[in-house]
């Protein structure tokens, strides 16, 4: 069941996704070759609890998981899509480095991701790089009231394969608000006037995960996800109230 959040509500989620906004943007400051990314997670509990809010991934199990997450924060690298752990790897130069956390505020959430370059990379990562930001960008462009998930699916899946990559169906972005994972599934690939209509006080967490080469990925025994044909993975995500106005992006400073 799709909930509506009021006016205020909303207001109270605007500000979990500032705090989240200053979380990440601090984090992913700290993303360099030689950095741990057990460091990394450190570092986002304390910037998290710095804001006077709680790590939402910290505990958390999700649909289809084995166990709870035992970080705060989701670091993927390379070939890994969503849900890595973080542990004693060292961030490597050229590696692709995916930041996924969530805060909870005054009883809702927030979540946003972002893709860091680690130094210079290759010219086929800068561009999925670029690309995947792009389609999210275009997703939220397309999420007003009266559009539907299809055609919020069909912009960022249509432009991520006109330039050349794939985006993953098998996960999805979400809505988000008392919970962390909400109706309804946003996918990230559809058809046009398809598919649930959005309505004012809908808040998605709109998320493309966009990879090099095949569409298809499989889960590992920790939980993490990784393309099935070894090839690079990219992933932004932020959280955007449906409002009169147009689309809000809530977790930017």
């Amino acid at each position: 069941m799709i909930v509506l959040k009021t006016p205020e509500e909303i207001d109270v989620m605007r500000e979990a996704g500032k705090k989240l906004a200053r979380v990440l943007d601090a984090l992913k400051a700290e993303v360099k070759p030689g950095v741990k990314t057990l460091d990394l997670d450190t570092r986002a509990r304390e910037l998290i609890e710095a804001e006077g809010a709680r790590p939402a991934f910290l505990g958390y199990q999700p649909s289809g998981a084995e166990r709870p997450f035992p970080a705060t924060v989701c670091i993927s690298i390379n070939e890994t899509v969503v849900h890595g752990l973080p542990s004693d790897y060292v961030i490597k130069e050229g590696d692709l480095v995916k930041l996924d956390l969530g805060l909870i505020h005054r009883g809702f959430y927030s979540d946003a991701a972002v893709t860091v370059k680690a130094g210079e990379v290759s010219q086929k990562a800068a561009k999925l790089v670029w690309v995947t930001e792009e389609a999210l960008k275009k997703g939220i462009a397309a999420a007003k009231i009266g559009s539907t998930l299809g055609d919020l699916g069909a912009v960022i899946g249509n432009f991520v394969k006109d330039n050349g990559f794939e985006v993953v169906k098998t996960l999805t972005g979400h809505g988000i608000g008392r919970d962390l994972h909400e109706d309804p599934y946003v996918f990230n690939f559809g058809r046009p006037g398809e598919g649930e209509e959005l309505k004012e006080g809908m808040v998605l967490a709109l998320e493309p995960m966009v990879t090099a080469g095949g569409a298809r990925v499989r889960q590992l025994e920790d939980d993490s996800f990784v393309t099935a044909d070894g090839s690079l993975a990219a992933h932004f995500e932020h959280t955007v109230a449906i409002t009169k106005n147009g689309p809000e992006v809530l977790t930017r400073v």
